[in-house]
């Protein structure tokens, strides 16, 4: 499969640890490319209409033009990782939606609380990673 978009809010502290920790599981770069919401690469590759009502945390674009988010979008994360991650969203992913994204927005509703702001709201990324993150 080729690489997925992650769509990211790079003023959340709990959002770049989310990318840093995928970036992390992804050695070879092979199952995600990440690029910040509201940036050019997602008005190009997600339609307006789309876009409205959308959350403002991390967004997955997968192959066949689905748009996950809030809970479903991590689990779908956790799934692609695999391993014990790949355990963890395929369980969390059996739990009702309004359940598990119930819990996404009780975390999302403190996140700025809980996870700093990151010092740059676009950390320098080193040159071998430059080319996973679109603009």
């Amino acid at each position: 499969m080729p690489p997925e978009l992650v769509f990211y809010d790079g003023h959340c502290g709990l959002c770049h640890r989310t990318v840093l920790f995928l970036v992390a599981r992804d050695p070879e770069g092979t199952l995600f490319r990440y690029a910040p919401l509201f940036g050019p690469t997602f008005e190009d590759r997600v339609p307006a209409d789309r876009r409205e009502g959308l959350a403002d945390s991390v967004i997955v674009l997968c192959d066949d033009g689905t748009l996950l988010e809030r809970a479903q979008g991590v689990f779908h994360t956790l799934r692609r990782i695999g391993g014990f991650w790949g355990l963890v969203g395929t369980v969390g992913s059996w739990l009702p939606n309004g359940l598990s994204d119930w819990g996404y927005d009780r975390m999302a509703a403190v996140r700025h609380r809980l996870f700093r702001r990151p010092e740059q709201a676009c950390p320098r990324v080193p040159a071998e990673l430059r080319p996973r993150f679109l603009p």
